[in-house]
């Protein structure tokens, strides 16, 4: 699902735009933002908090607890001693999932009732009774009720037995991931009925990474990473130069010829599909365009044969012809389309530049005094970029062949957060772009849209995830370290922009990401040097 869709005059035209920054926009052009996360396991805490006190008997959906830290079902080595052992079978499960069923015995029950009589006994305010005094049961039962009683002891033994029961699979469980999946209705009727009590526990657990053929693989890559010719330092810095010597031109009206290279075009522009059945042709609505401005050395980036086709065309004339897109066009929609274009030209200008000389030299780029310190500029800015876009490219080359190189089973509950973490980045994106209103964020916010977005960027989440575990892995076997220096400044850069971004932060979280994104950064240097790389241009 795309979040944003922005419509550009006759984009359909262009293949791919070129602009004072192409050369870094075409080398992260369909690049999947990378970010390291490393799997976050439980907490450690002994406490255990549950959502309601009093669960309703009719509901339908399963008992939960979450990890979080709010409410949090935490698996913790500090446990209350127990007077009987509980009886627990864990079964694996699809997913890096673990069920454990549990089995509390009549004896643990008994005592988690008597702790609830007596906690009800301290605060009940009975009438006829001094607080703290012992009241007869039945009488602090009837006040209180059997269900609400029952419902309490029910909760109390969930309390006490959790951390019992979770006890294989800590140091393994994911945060957020504790899950008590039995009904609290069937709960209740266990317990009414036998005095025992019987629930099964989901937890999703740290995946097992498998590496393809075996665990040395990713010490010997041979990578291939492709490299837009646009990126190229040389040709950028020369179109670059260009583009600024014919900003400081002017145009004229073209009075007495048609259409040349190096003239700028004013076109109205439709499109429809050719069918020798007339009434299966259809317009083509995104090639449509009024008052295009078409300049003409652009040419190449547009769809094939288009520009040959206007070539000599006059103010006021229009123009027919057929052209077919490419199979490498963009709009996969519209790949082997066979197309009929009408062109309307309606204005033709010509560029009067100046004569290129020193003279101009800071009409071109401010401080620079001679043409050729102009282009060498643009050329260093340039094999900048070029090096840049080459470095990222490599990065993902060799990302997207480890994760090729994996076997993962991912817990659901990893899946969901990685994906809602990618969404919420790129709302955030929106919103500093487009500033949508209440509305438009709520929709944009709402459980469907996120779901949406999880189906629709399955593979591209499940991907990223195997990235992130697999270069965690290698950080591990690899022994790999880097500087608390640049941890800790890497940290104060990172707060010292959400403070200045006026907004609210995790310092511990802040830590956290910095330190898996270094470690990310040490793992892709370290792969680059023991990697064999050949580059080629497309």
């Amino acid at each position: 699902m795309e979040l944003c869709t922005r419509t550009f005059t006759s984009f359909l035209l262009f293949n791919a735009s070129f602009s004072s920054n192409s050369l870094l926009v075409r080398a992260n052009a369909n690049v999947t933002p990378f970010k390291f996360n490393s799997v976050k396991l439980s907490s450690l805490s002994p406490h255990i908090h549950l959502f309601q006190p009093f669960p309703s008997r009719q509901s339908s959906s399963p008992f939960t607890l979450s990890a979080s830290s709010s409410s949090s079902v935490a698996l913790g080595p500090e446990q209350d001693r127990l007077p009987a052992e509980l009886k627990i079978t864990e079964t694996e499960e699809p997913n890096s999932r673990v069920r454990l069923h549990v089995e509390v015995p009549p004896l643990v029950c008994e005592d988690c009732y008597k702790r609830v009589i007596a906690e009800f006994m301290k605060q009940a305010k009975i009438p006829g009774f001094r607080p703290g005094k012992k009241v007869p049961e039945s009488i602090l039962i009837s006040y209180v009720g059997r269900q609400n009683v029952q419902k309490a002891t029910i909760e109390s033994v969930l309390r006490r037995t959790l951390s019992h029961a979770t006890t294989s699979v800590t140091g393994r469980a994911l945060q957020d991931s504790v899950r008590i999946v039995t009904k609290f209705s069937e709960m209740e009727e266990t317990y009414s009925s036998l005095g025992s009590l019987r629930y099964d526990v989901v937890v999703d657990v740290a995946p097992e990474i498998k590496w393809i053929p075996d665990n040395n693989a990713y010490k010997n890559l041979k990578i291939v990473v492709e490299i837009d010719s646009d990126i190229d330092a040389h040709r950028a810095s020369e179109q670059e130069f260009r583009r600024h010597y014919k900003s400081i031109g002017s145009l004229k009206v073209v009075t007495d010829r048609g259409l040349q290279v190096g003239d700028v075009a004013v076109l109205d522009i439709s499109a429809t599909t050719i069918d020798p059945d007339e009434s299966n042709v259809k317009n083509i609505p995104s090639a449509e365009s009024k008052g295009f401005n078409f300049d003409t050395e652009d040419g190449d980036k547009v769809l094939p044969g288009f520009l040959d086709s206007i070539i000599g065309i006059q103010r006021g004339e229009s123009k027919s012809f057929p052209l077919v897109f490419p199979e490498t066009w963009k709009q996969e929609n519209l790949h082997g389309v066979h197309a009929q274009f009408t062109v309307e030209c309606k204005e033709l200008f010509y560029r009067d530049l100046p004569e290129l000389e020193d003279s101009i030299a800071d009409k071109l780029l401010p401080r620079c005094t001679t043409v050729e310190q102009v282009k060498d500029y643009l050329l260093q800015r340039c094999l900048e970029l070029e090096q840049t876009a080459r470095e990222q490219a490599t990065d993902n080359a060799i990302l997207d062949q480890i994760s090729k190189m994996v076997e993962v089973d991912i817990p659901q509950s990893l899946f969901e957060e990685q994906g809602r973490q990618l969404y919420g980045a790129n709302l955030l994106e929106i919103q500093a772009k487009m500033k949508l209103n209440e509305q438009q964020l709520a929709s944009l916010s709402s459980p469907k849209a996120v779901n949406e977005y999880l189906q629709h960027q399955k593979e591209n989440i499940t991907n990223l995830i195997k990235q992130n575990l697999a270069v965690g892995d290698i950080y591990r076997r690899e022994n790999l370290q880097f500087a608390t220096e640049d941890l800790v400044k890497e940290v104060e850069n990172s707060i010292a922009e959400f403070k200045r971004q006026k907004q609210e932060y995790d310092e511990e979280r802040v830590k956290d990401q910095v330190q898996e994104i270094l470690e990310g950064a040490k793992v892709l240097e370290w792969l680059r040097e023991h990697a064999e790389i050949q580059y080629i241009t497309r």
